[in-house]
């Protein structure tokens, strides 16, 4: 499997385009009603989920070349993904103002 920092900054952005929307259908068609003692559990489920999946789509790689001594390979795959998704999350900031 070739890795691909790109891809992973898109699929980073993806899944926070998914989860946004996935809270917005939610809470559409929950706004009356009063929260319950799940709420915490959902949200920190959530939580815990979206970080598992941050941390392997920008930190996996980099980590496992860091590991076979390939510092500057890791170092560039990173920067190369944290590049690629703040250029993506500028563009929605622009866009949006």
């Amino acid at each position: 499997m070739r890795w691909n920092p790109y891809l992973h900054a898109i699929g980073a952005a993806a899944y926070i385009w998914g989860v946004g929307l996935l809270i917005a259908y939610i809470s559409s068609l929950h706004h009356d009603t009063p929260d319950t003692f799940t709420a915490p559990i959902v949200a920190l489920s959530l939580l815990v989920f979206s970080v598992a999946t941050m941390g392997f789509l920008f930190f996996y790689r980099p980590a496992v070349l860091l590991l076979e001594k390939k510092r500057e390979e890791a170092v560039l795959f990173f920067l190369k993904t944290l590049g690629t998704f703040g250029v993506l999350t500028l563009l929605v900031v622009l866009t949006v103002l």
